[in-house]
């Protein structure tokens, strides 16, 4: 077990999964739809078992080069901790508890379950192709907010696509500047990147802008549902952390990128999350 959570970083799921909370508490403060124990389970287990699946997945489908990368070589696959078949089966086995636990909640979330899969997988082969990859990853971890809610009322709106559109934007710009440690790298294997397409400067200014774009989602719930002032002092927060973490990142100076990427991405949503729910429980 300790192997397999190693293999997918389970500290990762901190990014997106109180987003999770976000869209699901959205969806129970703001509609008819009542606050339902099996539903909470249901979806953080769709949580994981996706997160799972990303992220042993990548492991499988990069293992080759991460073999070749310095700062990867000693990932559970190149290091032998894990077999190439045992992950890739490992994959498969979460792909198929994730499908299955959505024919238990909703028949909208079963129809999108595979589209949720395709985006959340297909991210591990888009470095190949294309510097938007880290869009692609940003568009994956945004379908927690909006599939949480989903989870609830079995139906789209408009208010947790906000909350989607800011992670998309968040993630997005912070991983850019995770992947400025690996310019040479990605530009040596031809590997597509914003940083080995751009620079390291360019790059670290388009995720500034990325980030921008994140805080203005995050407000835009504003104008759409009633909040309070816990909710925006947790805005207030999470725009800080944004600003704070590219203080930490230079040009010419990237050895604090996994502090920002790690322990300032996680803190901003945690906290930003836990505001967002005070607020809820508070206008209630």
């Amino acid at each position: 077990m300790k192997k397999y959570l190693s293999l997918v970083t389970f500290t990762h799921t901190i990014f997106a999964m109180p987003f999770a909370f976000i869209g699901f508490f959205l969806a129970v403060t703001t509609t008819d739809h009542k606050f339902e124990w099996q539903k909470l389970v249901m979806m953080l287990l769709c949580m994981v078992f996706a997160r799972n699946s990303a992220m042993a997945f990548n492991r499988y489908l990069d293992r080759n080069i991460d073999a070749k990368n310095p700062r990867t070589k000693q990932r559970d696959i190149p290091a032998g901790r894990i077999s190439p078949a045992a992950a890739l089966t490992f994959t498969l086995t979460n792909c198929g508890l994730f499908i299955l636990t959505t024919w238990f909640i909703n028949p909208l979330c079963f129809y999108l379950s595979p589209i949720a899969l395709l985006v959340v997988l297909g991210y591990s082969a888009t470095k190949r192709f294309t510097a938007l990859c880290h869009m692609v990853l940003g568009l994956g971890l945004s379908l927690a907010p909006i599939g949480a809610y989903l989870v609830v009322t079995g139906a789209f709106a408009l208010t947790p696509i906000f909350f989607s559109l800011s992670v998309l934007c968040w993630v997005s710009g912070f991983d850019i500047i995770y992947a400025l440690q690996d310019e040479d790298f990605d530009r040596d294997q031809k590997l597509h990147s914003i940083p080995a397409w751009l620079g390291k400067v360019n790059a670290l200014r388009l995720s500034s802008v990325l980030h921008v774009f994140s805080a203005a989602f995050v407000l835009m719930p504003i104008f759409y549902t009633n909040v309070g002032l816990l909710y925006y002092i947790g805005i207030a927060f999470f725009c800080a952390m944004l600003i704070y973490q590219h203080t930490l990142v230079k040009p010419n100076d990237l050895s604090r990128v996994t502090f920002a990427f790690m322990t300032t991405n996680g803190i901003a949503s945690v906290v930003f999350a836990a505001f967002f729910l005070l607020d809820r429980l508070w206008m209630r």
